[in-house]
């Protein structure tokens, strides 16, 4: 291979790796708004009409290789919180069982926001949630995981939930990560 060759094939890869990366800055991420809350969510999840009235938003998050189905982030905003932090970490735990049927604890984190503090959450294990709130009828779904944030503010308790299979939730976590860093409370 000649040097004018390897020359251009080096300028070509440079110039095609530099609109990749400028694609990727100008892409950044939806803004949704969910309440007096926003925040970025990576455009790769699909928006979705909120499937009940308690839902602030909604959005899906397509398979990643080996999952057979996507995972669903869903916002709730309750006036007043909805119980403490402590007690909604407690109940999302009692929404999984590990290999031994016990409920497995959660990786709990304190993360900051553009204003708001976080607490970021995260399980994993067989998934028996009810399949609808109070209902008898319950998920029986093994390797998935939860990722979970709780924002508190003065008059409303903002709570998201990702949850899905395991691979698919595990290659979001830096899209959720980057959609807690990016929430905001409008003032």
């Amino acid at each position: 291979m000649s040097m004018s060759t390897i020359h251009r094939f080096l300028t070509v890869g440079l110039v095609a790796g530099l609109v990749g990366v400028s694609a990727e800055a100008q892409d950044g991420g939806q803004t949704i708004q969910a309440g007096a809350l926003s925040f970025k969510a990576p455009s790769a999840w699909k928006k979705e009409t909120p499937k009940s009235s308690m839902r602030q938003a909604q959005l899906k998050i397509e398979p990643a290789a080996g999952d057979d189905e996507p995972a669903e982030l869903v916002v709730f905003a309750f006036p007043n919180g909805a119980g403490s932090v402590e007690s909604n970490i407690d109940r999302w735990e009692k929404q999984f069982i590990d290999a031994d049927r016990k409920t497995p604890r959660a990786k709990v984190e304190k993360k900051k926001g553009m204003n708001v503090d976080v607490t970021r959450v995260e399980i994993a294990g067989r998934f028996v949630a009810p399949v609808t709130p109070g209902a008898a009828a319950r998920n029986d779904k093994s390797n998935y995981r939860l990722l979970g944030a709780i924002v508190e503010t003065k008059d409303v308790g903002y709570f998201f939930k990702l949850t899905g299979p395991d691979k698919t939730v595990a290659a979001a976590s830096k899209g959720f990560d980057g959609l807690i860093e990016s929430m905001k409370l409008d003032k």
